[in-house]
């Protein structure tokens, strides 16, 4: 296959090098990656200004946009043909339930999707003094890519998370768990007269019913969802009928 690699976490990540590497024993890989962390910034796109890339020997490109921009002119501009397949990642930290919607890293997979490209996001799982094992993980996206690509459509990409270790229970496909954040903002008065904000993270409180893609990695597996790219509407409450002046 040929497979565009991209992610959010900058050109020079561990994960995505080793991701890359790991694709290349089979794959013809092309690397189109941010120049610096663009975590957190969902599915934002560059629109007012041009992008810019440098090449980093052969078949590698950092870009001075964000992970869609990599998704989209990667695979539509710097690749003399569309991929077979754009792999996002892989993420240091997870990317489960409610985290996808603020992801850069799912935003360039979903992306992929978008143009009929199958789009598959990839997240390690680790405390952070627990160390990173890259390696794993990468390899299991290599012997199951077939059946992942399989599990892509127009319109739907997969989305895997998994515990950073040497070996895991299994792999299951999964659901979409709730997460609330317990965040703050801090507020301060700066010399110049403006004001500045502080973004803190708080406590993550993470619900879902036994089958969903957080329970999964809590007990020692691999997560593999599949997740609409399109917004789904959602009925009128039952009983309600809305009514709407003009």
């Amino acid at each position: 296959m040929k497979i565009l690699v991209t992610n959010d976490d900058g050109l020079d990540s561990e994960g995505l090098q080793v991701l890359a590497s790991v694709l290349s024993r089979r794959h013809e890989v092309w690397i189109v990656a941010p120049n610096c962390n663009r975590s957190g910034v969902s599915h934002g796109i560059t629109m007012s200004e041009p992008l810019r890339f440098r090449v980093f020997g052969e078949r590698e490109y950092s870009c001075s946009g964000l992970p869609v921009d990599c998704s989209i002119t990667g695979s539509q501009g710097i690749m003399p043909e569309l991929p077979d397949a754009v792999i996002s990642g892989i993420n240091r930290g997870a990317n489960l339930g409610t985290d996808i919607v603020y992801s850069g890293t799912a935003a360039a997979a979903r992306q992929a999707s978008f143009a009929g490209i199958p789009g598959i996001a990839v997240s390690l799982v680790s405390e952070e003094d627990s160390g990173w094992l890259w390696e794993p993980l990468a390899s299991f996206v290599l012997e199951n890519l077939d059946t992942l690509v399989g599990l892509c459509e127009r319109d739907i990409f997969v989305n895997i998370n998994a515990p950073s270790a040497s070996s895991w229970k299994g792999a299951k496909m999964t659901g979409i768990s709730r997460r609330n954040y317990r965040d703050s903002i801090l507020m301060h008065d700066g010399p110049d007269g403006c004001k500045y904000s502080f973004f803190r993270g708080g406590n993550i409180e993470t619900s879902g019913d036994g089958t969903s893609d957080w329970d999964a990695v809590e007990h020692g597996y691999v997560s593999v969802s599949r997740v609409y790219s399109q917004p789904v509407p959602a009925e009128p409450a039952p009983g309600t009928t809305p009514v709407f002046v003009l």
